[in-house]
Order: C-alpha cells, then sequence, then structure tokens
C-alpha cells in the first residue's frame, strides 16, 4: 500500500497548522478542538517549519508547568522533520515513524506538503489491506 492511497481513503480537508509565532494555549486549544495528536508549523499552509505535538507540550507543562502555555509554538516545536511522499510505501513509513519515535509525518510533493498521515492511518490501512487479504485466501479456499 502506498502513501497516496492513504491519503485518498482520509477524510478530505484542510491541514491543520499552526504558526510559528501562535503561543502554545493556541496551539493546544487547536489540538483539542479537532482532536488531533500534532499540528503542522507554517506560515502558508503548505511549507513545514515544524511539528508540535501534544506530547512536545505534556513534557514542558511536566517541566516547567502552566507558564509554558504563554510560550510560542516556534520555542517548543521540533523542526527537524521527516517527510515522506505520496509514492512511499505504508510499510516503510511505518518503519521509520517506528525507529525514530514519532507519530505524524508530512506528505511532500514537489515542495509543498499535500498531507499529513499518522502512526493511526497507516495501522488502520494495513489492518483493512490484511483483512481483506484474509477474505479473498478464504474465498479462493472455500471455492466461492
Amino acid at each position: 500500500m502506498l502513501i497516496k492511497q492513504i491519503l485518498a481513503g482520509k477524510s478530505a480537508g484542510k491541514i491543520t497548522t499552526v504558526k510559528p509565532k501562535d503561543t502554545i494555549s493556541e496551539a493546544a486549544k487547536l489540538l483539542s478542538t479537532h482532536r488531533i495528536g500534532a499540528l503542522v508549523v507554517s506560515e502558508t499552509g503548505t511549507d513545514v517549519l515544524g511539528i508540535l505535538s501534544e506530547r512536545d507540550i505534556v513534557r514542558e507543562l511536566g517541566l516547567r508547568g502552566s507558564s509554558c502555555m504563554s510560550d510560542v509554538v516556534g520555542d517548543l516545536m521540533t523542526s527537524d522533520i521527516i517527510t515522506a511522499v505520496p509514492a512511499d510505501t505504508a510499510e516503510s513509513v511505518l518503519q521509520t515513524m517506528t525507529d525514530k519515535r514519532f507519530r505524524h509525518m508530512p506528505v511532500m510533493e514537489n515542495g509543498a506538503m499535500v498531507g499529513l498521515v499518522s502512526i493511526g492511518d497507516i495501522v488502520s490501512a494495513r489492518l483493512a489491506e490484511v483483512s481483506s487479504e484474509k477474505n479473498a485466501m478464504q474465498d479462493m479456499i472455500m471455492g466461492r
């Protein structure tokens, strides 16, 4: 399965982004409102400057308390971002996420972000694929 197939299966919509000068408090509200685990940090909506995850916020809350909520996103975001392309395999992206211990990866094409995949998106797509393969094998064995 390719990343472009996973993106095609996701509900269409704009990728939720945050600007580097926005506060952590504003970012936390977006995460909560959209029920998501990470925000792409972007000035234009298609560039990727970094990612701010719920883990980043919780880590700072644990270290410094609520004072971090007035910091700006650019101070807490992860800026060393690994990206995927639509032609990447789900397996290779899942392996990268597992090895590097992160859960969200922007998908880039021609220098612009065209999607965002989570480890949950990939696992869900892979489970559906395995189930379909199992059903096809059963049908073949049973002569259906």
